[in-house]
């Protein structure tokens, strides 16, 4: 293969670190989720106290988010994203130390500020290092961190806690986000400044003509706000986000007290991997449909818009996960595959933003819509919480769960809908 030898790689192994760091992000998150039955005879967390908690996270991240990508915009990627990992591992750590809900919601909020770097950076990482046709699989790959560390988490957090309790659970996975900060600083750097890049790479990352020559001028937030793009990230992922939270923090006590019959933290860890490990195919294929599109001869707009519709339509069938005529693994092949069409959407909605913005405003954009996602997960966990303990009080929490994969089903169409009235057609914003 002689052309790759001539561009080289180095661009892959920038996108495996962004990879690793995303694992670890989602595996930190999500020990909590696993540890909720545990935590709710152990310490009595019910379902209300327990979405508050997880509200707490997603307001903190989501306000968060907008401060984050202005300061990654400002200071780099490298500092930047060594910085929160940095301040999430210590997070991550102190979940040990809670005793109740406001132990856990003051770590908790601690560790949505300290996460909300890590989007921001990944995206104005790939920006930074991959032309446009290749971004999306480069994002799609990147994301599927965030599975990789959703199905570590059930492999990893019942033998954790069954030796050593659920203490160690969050001190031994919050601990590895320090072995990424040494290999973060040792081998990352800009294309322009990384010595061994080869001439030929780093023509290939140069090579759109839009992007040649930008300013790196900083563009303040009200400036964002003025541009239909900002607004329709920011659309896409209020509606769409709150539903991945969903899967993240309430599948496994849907798996536990609905579907399986009151499977304890030991025995319900097959059907999460299950469904996290398409969501790796879901974000991979994603990336891949575009970028084919792309390759086409397709605009990267019109790749973008037809990928998203052919996944908010295999979303849909999760409508029928509560169905009693549903068996447990019909159930959870359903939501396995909402789930895998939501990262393919993700690893595209993520990248309508490099599309449209320079680089300068990525992590900007990226905070500014990743804020709205989490607000809507906020929401959503609320709305959860009270409705699932409503419903639990009543006999009936099946109830509550068929409201939620409804809600789930409809999201992403309706999104796609409002984001191609309010913007049939996005060009590349252009700022002085």
């Amino acid at each position: 293969m002689p052309e790759i030898k001539k561009t080289g790689n180095y661009r892959w192994t920038v996108c495996a670190l962004i990879f690793f760091a995303t694992t670890i992000n989602y595996l930190d998150r999500q020990v909590i989720g696993i540890l909720k039955p545990l935590l709710e005879s152990d310490l009595n967390i019910g379902e209300v106290e327990y979405g508050n908690i997880v509200t707490i996270f997603q307001l903190f991240y989501g306000f968060s988010m907008l401060l984050a990508g202005r300061l990654i915009d400002k200071f780099g990627t490298k500092i930047g994203y060594g910085i929160s990992v940095l301040f999430w591992s210590i997070a991550a750590m102190g979940h040990s130390l809670a005793k109740g809900v406001i132990g856990f919601g003051f770590w908790r909020g601690l560790l949505g500020i300290s996460e909300s770097g890590n989007f921001p950076a990944a995206i104005r990482t790939i920006a930074e290092w991959f032309p446009k046709k290749e971004r999306a699989l480069a994002t799609g790959i990147f994301n599927s961190g965030a599975n990789v560390g959703a199905i570590a988490a059930p492999l990893a957090v019942p033998a954790i806690v069954i030796a050593w309790g659920w203490q160690a659970a969050f001190i031994i996975t919050g601990a590895l986000g320090f072995v990424w900060i040494i290999l973060w600083f040792i081998f990352y750097e800009l294309p322009e400044k990384k010595r061994k890049l080869s001439s030929g790479e780093l023509e290939l990352i140069k090579s759109d003509l839009d992007e040649k020559n930008e300013s790196e001028k900083p563009i303040p937030w009200i400036q964002l706000l003025r541009y239909r793009q900002t607004w329709i990230f920011f659309i896409g992922k209020a509606l769409t986000d709150p539903i991945w939270w969903f899967y993240l923090f309430w599948i496994p006590g849907w798996l536990s007290t609905v579907r399986g019959a009151g499977l304890d933290i030991k025995s319900f860890g097959l059907p999460l991997i299950v469904i996290y490990s398409s969501t790796t195919v879901g974000s991979i294929g994603g990336g891949w449909l575009s970028s084919y599109m792309i390759k086409k001869g397709m605009s990267a707009f019109n790749a973008r818009k037809y990928t998203m519709l052919i996944t908010a339509l295999l979303v849909f069938p999760v409508f029928f996960a509560q169905s009693s005529g549903v068996s447990t693994w019909g159930a959870v092949a359903l939501i396995s595959l909402a789930a895998s069409s939501h990262q393919a959407w993700s690893a595209n909605i993520f990248t309508t933003v490099s599309d449209a913005f320079p680089k300068r405003a990525v992590s900007s954009v990226t905070g500014i819509g990743g804020m709205a996602g989490a607000i809507g997960g906020a929401f959503i966990s609320v709305f959860a919480g009270h409705i699932l303990n409503f419903f639990k009080k009543t006999g009936h929490v099946e109830t509550g769960y068929t409201i939620m994969f409804t809600i789930a089903a409809c999201a992403y169409i309706l999104a796609w809908i409002i984001m191609n009235v309010f913007a049939p057609k996005v060009k590349k914003v252009v700022i002085d």
